[in-house]
């Protein structure tokens, strides 16, 4: 159960996550990844939590846009597999059921893609990694910058097949798309703004 929590107080609204935190700044809310440990690990109290941001967010009249960002040195390295592996939430202690599975990545795509839905514009802030599912949290934005340094990719393509979102082909087209998943490399922000999956650099 998700124990995030909304405040309001006196019109302002405060949101308060295990996962996520959220602060409101000159029109901005920032929603920030905040497992700096984990590198942003994603869990599904975090993916909870990123949509409940989102929701507070659209409905404070405070906020006008809605920026994404990771805590430390990485916007994301993708699902907590430490969590998953030794018995974390959603762990399938026995034989590995596709639909338990599918259940669970469709309600972690559901959360990311309130960031698609939201009624305000959101921006993802990439530093460090934004990799396999953390992409998929990132590219769920309307417009993504990231450093020049920094990286993207969807590595487990080498193994688990495609992500859980179809954004990699909406933004970057059939071929550019499979290029980047057929190898599951990954490519840094100067490239990501000459394909155009990312907006600045």
């Amino acid at each position: 159960m998700c124990v995030a929590s909304l405040l309001v107080n006196g019109g302002s609204m405060t949101f308060s996550g295990n996962t996520v935190s959220y602060e409101v700044h000159e029109y901005r809310a920032y929603i920030t990844l905040n497992r700096p440990d984990r590198l942003n690990a994603i869990t599904a109290e975090m993916a909870r939590e990123i949509s409940d941001a989102v929701a507070v967010a659209n409905e404070d009249e405070a906020v006008r846009v809605i920026v994404l960002r990771g805590e430390g040195r990485a916007f994301c390295a993708g699902y907590d597999l430490k969590v998953y592996a030794e018995g974390g939430e959603d762990h399938q202690d026995k034989v590995w059921d596709p639909i338990q599975d599918f259940r669970m990545m469709k309600a972690n795509t559901d959360h990311f893609f309130s960031l698609w839905r939201s009624a305000k514009p959101t921006i993802a802030q990439i530093q460090g990694y934004a990799v396999a599912g953390g992409s998929d949290i990132a590219l769920s934005c309307d417009l993504v910058v990231m450093a020049e340094d920094a990286k993207i990719g969807y590595m487990p393509a080498r193994v688990w097949g495609c992500p859980t979102t179809a954004m990699w082909v909406y933004r970057l087209g059939a071929e550019r798309a499979k290029r980047m998943l057929l190898t599951g490399d990954t490519i840094d922000g100067v490239q990501a703004k000459e394909w155009g999956l990312v907006i600045d650099a």
